[in-house]
């Protein structure tokens, strides 16, 4: 006989309630989005579906007497080192559902994180390092088209060269796109709020602006996918900088989709389409299909704002980035944004999330030295995103050849995310990835604005830190500088597309 359900443990949790400690107050059902909780009347007790459970941890976290633990499930397969019990899983999703298996967030495969191994360098005695809390310290940077050289007026003073037009950042981090739907427009205020606070700038995503968030326009990053949702000329007026997405680092090759049921009165005002329909974004760009289709998208978006704003192109890190990346300054994009395989998505097909992409750090260092070797490293600024963790990472991004770098899944941990992976199905118990108006209200944007202010501070004193420690005074100085850095337990292969020296050398 076929079982319809697998008898073995196929959830990967177990809630485990203690009894002495519960008092019955019904939190944990409250809070639950999932119903892996309920209370049974006829029993007076408080009941588990532990097929439900994700971790998402929102009923620990409100338990009054702490009498909740969510645990993986004791209960497992055989022991077997190809059969995984998440192997096992899949294969028994799909045989219920006959369907593609939908996930979330970034990449969670054990692949090397480079950034783990790479050492930055310290100042000792020939060359004394800077106390930053007694000397200046400069992280202010600017993304855009700079010139090869100056021509300086006869003053000595003003200069002859014309600048377009750059984006100013007080420090080299930004809040990486993620669309209004994906997420609420409570994170969507938070960021704003955050960005204009810290001297940085924020990404719209897909999804257009919501009218609300125009205040924010000098710090707002307006992007420009397939789908051109939400676009129109007061759209791109109403922004710093225009970002045409061609890629997504968790889901590389393919369209985004946001289903009807997630598509309420203020996303469908926004994105410019009707309630309860689905959003689709197409896989390609159906007017572009070479360099010189995008060059022409990117010219057409400079004339239409008067060539004020600079155009950024993002594209996902896979084989062939470089030559794609020198492509795209050929087509003369000001800015690119690079995402590597563990950045974050709201939903995405889990073959592609885990198995499509390449590392950022690869990635950049190869971008990096592609331009400079064709001479047009000065042409545009380039943007890493994809797993950033800490201001370490940041850092060892610069020196691999980065201007600046995204954050996204820092943006939404200071929001309360705890990594369940549950994004796609608009369930979020934390109020982050739902617009549930019932759960929507869970996600306060001044107190996220704060802790995301708080983040880039402990940042900024951070990177300034480790700068002064180098001898370093601008981070300009470590742009593209991978002297500064050394590899431990890289192959030398790994070492040679880095473009850095094992450590001892």
């Amino acid at each position: 006989m076929l079982f319809k359900k697998p008898q073995v443990a196929f959830y990967p949790f177990t809630v485990i309630r203690n009894p002495d400690r519960c008092v019955k107050c019904k939190s944990c059902v409250d809070q639950c989005s999932f119903e892996a909780t309920y209370y049974d009347e006829d029993y007076d007790k408080i009941m588990n579906r532990n097929e439900n459970c994700v971790n998402c941890k929102r009923c620990e976290a409100f338990c009054p007497t702490d009498a909740i633990k969510v645990i993986p499930n004791p209960s497992t397969f055989h022991t077997d080192a190809n059969w995984t019990p998440e192997a096992i899983r899949d294969i028994h999703t799909q045989m219920l559902t006959g369907a593609i298996i939908l996930t979330s967030t970034g990449n969670d495969k054990p692949y090397k994180n480079y950034f783990d191994h790479l050492l930055l360098d310290a100042c000792q005695v020939t060359n004394p390092s800077i106390d930053p809390l007694r000397e200046p310290m400069e992280l202010k940077t600017f993304l855009g088209r700079k010139p090869d050289r100056l021509e300086i007026d006869e003053d000595g003073v003003s200069t002859k060269t014309t600048i377009g037009k750059q984006l100013e950042l007080d420090i080299p981090v930004l809040f990486s796109a993620m669309s209004y739907g994906s997420i609420n427009l409570n994170l969507h205020k938070a960021m704003a709020m955050a960005a204009k606070e810290n001297g940085t700038y924020w990404n719209t995503g897909e999804g257009g602006l919501h009218k609300s968030l125009k205040k924010f326009k000098d710090c707002t990053i307006v992007q420009v996918a397939s789908g051109r949702f939400g676009v129109d000329i007061e759209y791109l007026e109403t922004s710093a900088a225009i970002e045409i997405k061609i890629g997504q680092g968790a889901k590389p090759g393919i369209g985004g989709h946001l289903p009807g049921e997630k598509v309420n009165e203020g996303i469908a005002e926004t994105r410019m389409i009707p309630v309860g329909s689905d959003a689709i974004s197409p896989a390609p760009h159906h007017d572009i299909y070479s360099i010189e289709d995008l060059r022409q998208l990117i010219y057409a978006l400079k004339e239409a704002t008067n060539y004020e704003k600079p155009v950024s192109v993002k594209i996902a890190a896979v084989h062939n980035v470089a030559a794609i990346a020198s492509g795209i300054a050929h087509a003369g994009a000001d800015i690119i944004a690079i995402d590597g395989f563990r950045g974050g998505t709201g939903a995405t097909p889990k073959s592609l999330r885990d198995y499509v992409g390449i590392p950022i750090e690869l990635a950049i260092a190869a971008v990096d030295e592609r331009l400079r070797q064709e001479g047009l490293r000065n042409n545009v600024s380039l943007i890493a995103a994809g797993g950033f963790r800490n201001p370490v990472d940041v850092l060892k991004a610069i020196a691999l050849g980065a201007d600046a770098v995204y954050i996204g899944t820092v943006a939404l941990l200071a929001a309360g995310c705890t990594q369940c992976q549950q994004c796609h199905t608009g369930r979020c118990a934390w109020g982050i990835t739902t617009n549930d108006p019932k759960l929507a209200k869970r996600l306060n944007p001044e107190i996220v604005a704060e802790n995301l202010s708080n983040i880039l501070r402990a940042w900024k004193h951070d990177i300034k830190e480790m700068l002064g420690a180098m001898g370093i005074n601008a981070i300009e100085s470590i742009k593209g500088n991978r002297l500064r850095l050394r590899s431990i337990g890289l192959t030398e292969q790994e070492n040679k597309i880095l473009g850095v020296l094992p450590a001892g050398m």
